[in-house]
């Protein structure tokens, strides 16, 4: 089967993006994996199909997969960049509202930004010096003073792969606050490596780091390989509430190809 594809990524976070809302495009791990492949296939982080919903109030439905085939929890950068993409298609103009798997999210469309509503968080947990949090997905955090410097593959996927976070794994952030602004890098489960960015890991780095009072102003301001980000919201005590992930997204190029 031959399927038109669209490239997408935000702040260097990559994805296949598929608009299956005739429901051609059937859920098979080894064709998800065959293209993210970088090799062999389109390659990216994930493969995002844009769905109709279920829900008459949504413009549209996320589902996602990471590059290992599975679909996966919530994609911050994903979820920008489907938007983006739904704007491509004429479904949305400057707003936007879509159904993920956390749930349904809204978004704010400029020319040069896409601004994502993210879920709640009800609670950051301590773990010694560093921190765990759900902001869609899982993000287990490390700030360190030597980010550059880090085998961030092999130290996240010790962590990852820890026995206190099972079979389900977390993703993981390292984290380096420096003046005004924090540098982050990410490895991502179902990635198994470090990826240019991740929107729900900058997210939560944000909430832990103002929850550690290891950062005081809003937007709180993310540098990571791939690029900048911003992320706001409202915090009473350990509940954070209209938590907004902020940054550029954009089509890369178009295709096809034989699933």
């Amino acid at each position: 089967m031959t399927v038109k594809f669209y490239k997408y990524q935000g702040t260097g976070n990559d994805f296949v993006m598929i608009d299956n809302r005739e429901g051609i495009f059937k859920n098979d791990t080894k064709v998800i994996q065959r293209l993210c492949d970088r090799k062999f296939g389109i390659g990216a982080d994930g493969l995002i199909l844009l769905e109709n919903s279920e829900d008459p109030r949504d413009d549209f439905k996320m589902v996602y997969f990471n590059s290992d085939g599975n679909q996966s929890t919530m994609c911050g950068n994903g979820g920008r960049c489907l938007v983006r993409f739904a704007e491509f298609l004429n479904i949305v103009e400057k707003t936007a509202i879509f159904t993920a798997i956390d749930g349904k999210h809204h978004a704010k469309i400029e020319a040069d930004k896409i601004h994502l509503q993210m879920q709640d968080v009800d609670e950051v947990k301590e773990l010694g010096t560093e921190y765990f949090l759900d902001t869609g997905s899982p993000h287990h955090i490390v700030f360190t003073p030597e980010i550059q410097q880090l085998d961030v593959k092999k130290e996240g996927a010790a962590i990852r792969y820890n026995e206190v976070y099972k079979a389900e794994g977390t993703n993981v952030n390292f984290v380096e606050p420096q003046d005004e602004i924090l540098q982050v890098r990410t490895y991502e489960r179902g990635v198994e490596d470090e990826t240019l960015s991740c929107g729900t890991g900058v997210t939560a780095v944000a909430i832990a780091s103002t929850y550690a009072k290891k950062y005081n102003s809003l937007p709180v301001k993310i540098q990571t390989p791939g690029g900048n980000l911003e992320i706001s919201f409202k915090q009473n005590g350990n509940q954070f509430t209209d938590v907004w992930l902020s940054g550029p997204a954009e089509q890369v190029f178009e295709g096809v190809i034989e699933c």
